[in-house]
Order: structure tokens, then sequence, then C-alpha cells
């Protein structure tokens, strides 16, 4: 048997608006910045990957990293691609797993009871809503605002709701349209939210990092250069 013909049609038109999205983000410094900073951080995450290790906690550290990139990976296929909702979608993914990550930062006995969780009430410890509430009381936040990113990739993007359409439609007051496609505003939209994502990965990520090792420096420092020019021109 071969490939559906419409099959092949499709993956045609997704790389024509692969290569649309590219040519758009080349000739836009705000797309460009966006795409600049995922990748930085992305290094971080891979560079986590590589560092040797025999300490089963940083393992799961490098796993959890490793989860980060390849959810990078896919959500840039997928937002480049023509499936902005679908490519939000993963961002919750990441920023679920970035907040673990977060609180294994300042708590290592956490990642210890993470390893070897197994009952429920176990594995409640480590649910997203009980993590976010862990950092907020960690840092002495009650703004909630966790909580209400997270609200809002749920409600746009991973659940069906009324609100999820908003990402079925590429102009604002016009007609719903079937995934994919690439309009310049909508792009910019989803993509500045993965830059906003990827900056609070790249500051996790660096905290595992050891200040010695090789490689360390330059990753560190490119980020930290991107992860400055974008909070320049999108603060919080």
């Amino acid at each position: 048997m071969t490939i559906p013909e419409d099959l092949r049609t499709l993956h045609a038109h997704e790389e024509a608006l692969r290569n649309r999205a590219e040519s758009l983000a080349a000739a836009n410094p705000r797309l460009a910045l966006h795409l600049f900073v995922v990748e930085r951080s992305m290094d971080l995450a891979d560079l986590l990957r590589q560092y040797p290790t025999g300490d089963e906690g940083r393992k799961v550290v490098q796993v959890l990293g490793m989860r980060v990139f390849t959810g990078f990976c896919a959500s840039l296929k997928l937002a480049l691609s023509g499936y902005g909702q679908h490519g939000a979608l993963v961002l919750r993914d990441i920023v679920e797993t970035t907040n673990l990550l977060d609180l294994f930062s300042s708590d290592g006995e956490a990642v210890e009871r993470f390893r070897f969780a197994e009952t429920r009430a176990e594995l409640r410890e480590f649910s997203p809503v009980k993590v976010r509430i862990a950092l907020d009381r960690r840092d002495g936040r009650d703004d909630r605002r966790r909580e209400a990113e997270y609200k809002m990739l749920s409600e746009l993007a991973a659940h069906p709701t009324m609100k999820s359409g908003l990402l079925m439609r590429p102009r604002k007051d016009g007609d719903l349209e079937a995934d994919p496609f690439v309009e310049p505003g909508f792009l910019e939209a989803v993509l500045c939210e993965m830059a906003r994502v990827a900056v609070q990965v790249g500051e996790v990520l660096d905290r595992f990092l050891p200040e010695t090792w090789v490689g360390v420096l330059p990753a560190r420092a490119a980020f930290s250069e991107a992860r400055r020019d974008w909070v320049a021109s999108y603060p919080p």
C-alpha cells in the first residue's frame, strides 16, 4: 500500500506554510527575536542532557530537560507549519515540566519523593496545581500568575472550550478557519507566548548547569543575551 495522495498533498501544503513562516520571521525582527530566545533555551536543555553523572536524581532532571527540549521541537514544528493552536497545546506541557524543575531546583528532597512516588497520595504532590501552589508559597507570591498563565493555555489550546475557537481565527473578528494556516499577526502571538515560556525554561535550567563545566559559559551567555533583548521588548 502507498501513502494516500491527500496526505501527501497535505504535507506539501504544510511545508509551503513552513517556508512562508520562515520568510516572515526573516523579515520581521520581532518574530526572529522570539525564535532566537527559544533556540537559546533549547541549547541549555541539550547541554544539560550531555552532562555526565551517576546521580539518579540529576538523571531525573536531565530526563525532564529532554522533555522540554522535544516539547519545543514539536511546538515549533506545529506553529511554523500552520498548527498554532496545537503548538500552544504543547507549551502547556512545557510549562508543567518547567514548574516541576523549578520546584526541584530549590528542593532536592522533592526529586527523591518524585522518583519513588507510586500511590495516589504521593503522586498528588506533583500534580500541576500542587506544584504551582508550592512555588507560589516558596516565592511569597499571591498574584496567582502561574495559575492564570496555565489556565490561558488550557482554555485556548488544551481543552475544547468556546475560547479555543480564538486560535482558529486567523484575523480578529474574522471567520473561523481550519488549520493549517499561517497569518503574520497570529504567528507572532503564538511565537511570543513560546518565547515567554522559553525565558522561564532557560532561567530554571541554568540553575542545574555546573559553573565550571565545559560549554556552560558560552551557552549561558548566549541565552542571557537573548533573554535580555526579549525582556526589554516584552517586559513581564
